[in-house]
């Protein structure tokens, strides 16, 4: 019988692809939407009402889900934003936003999903991280450390879950071609004068990923092979050059920190 995968943030992006495959390859998948109406009759799968930041929502979903299916195989934790900016010029506040969202919207989900994990001693759980979870561009810095957070609870997690047969594993893109960038928020300090030259220069070089991103297919290719593997991999970059920055950060940050100014392909 084929899994039962719930996708978090399936109404667009990568959740909307991985979901769409998923479902003609014939599992039961159940998306996440904070407005499913929206997408009534244009989805094949089941869309349900999810705001991963609230935690009426968050308790709502999970009763409603197992009113749908009585099993769950898979947990993708997909639903996020991006908020882009110079960090002094980014307020606490929005930084605040990005977190409820990015980090704990994904462990509300997770959390509210693993006792029933745990009942059935079996059940995997995949996050949609970000490369920069692992490196450090600059202009997305809470962004970055929204996804160095969830890397890092996504770690010691997997050693507590291991013994009741529940794999773990992280998705780490580099820029690819959807809506992410479109959809960012972009920070709403006050501009700061020293910054506007080196501001400029960032964005071109984050403009010239993105008109140079892949499509998205690698990332959902690899989610779907870690869905029909028996023991996946914790930390799976996917794209371009995701090598050679997690080297270069580690042994050459200077050559590092040049290249990501050169062509930043760096966010997910």
């Amino acid at each position: 019988m084929k899994k039962t995968v719930l996708i978090t943030g399936a109404s667009s992006g990568f959740g909307l692809l991985l979901a769409n495959k998923l479902h003609g390859q014939g599992f039961n998948v159940i998306g996440t939407s904070r407005e499913p109406e929206k997408y009534q009759g244009k989805v094949p799968f089941k869309l349900l009402r999810l705001d991963v930041s609230d935690d009426h929502s968050v308790k709502t979903f999970t009763e409603e889900l197992f009113q749908h299916t009585k099993q769950l195989d898979v947990l993708v934790n997909n639903a996020g934003y991006m908020v882009t900016g110079i960090a002094e010029e980014t307020s606490i506040e929005v930084g605040r936003q990005q977190f409820e969202t990015n980090f704990w919207g994904t462990i509300k989900v997770t959390n509210a999903l693993l006792p029933h994990f745990r009942k059935k001693k079996s059940g995997q759980v995949i996050t949609v991280s970000s490369i920069v979870g692992l490196i450090g561009p600059p202009n997305l810095s809470y962004y970055t450390a929204s996804k160095h957070a969830v890397e890092g609870y996504f770690k010691s997690l997997r050693f507590e879950l291991d013994q009741f047969n529940i794999k773990v594993s992280m998705v780490e893109p580099v820029w690819f071609k959807t809506n992410l960038a479109h959809n960012a928020v972009s920070s709403t300090g006050g501009g700061i004068g020293d910054y506007d030259g080196y501001r400029k220069q960032v964005n071109a070089a984050t403009q010239k990923g993105i008109d140079e991103a892949e499509a998205p297919d690698a990332v959902i290719k690899k989610i779907a092979q870690m869905i029909d593997t028996v023991d996946p991999k914790f930390s799976n970059p996917v794209g371009k050059m995701t090598g050679m920055f997690l080297f270069l950060q580690s042994y050459a940050p200077k050559m590092f920190e040049g290249s990501i100014l050169k062509s930043d392909k760096t966010a997910k």
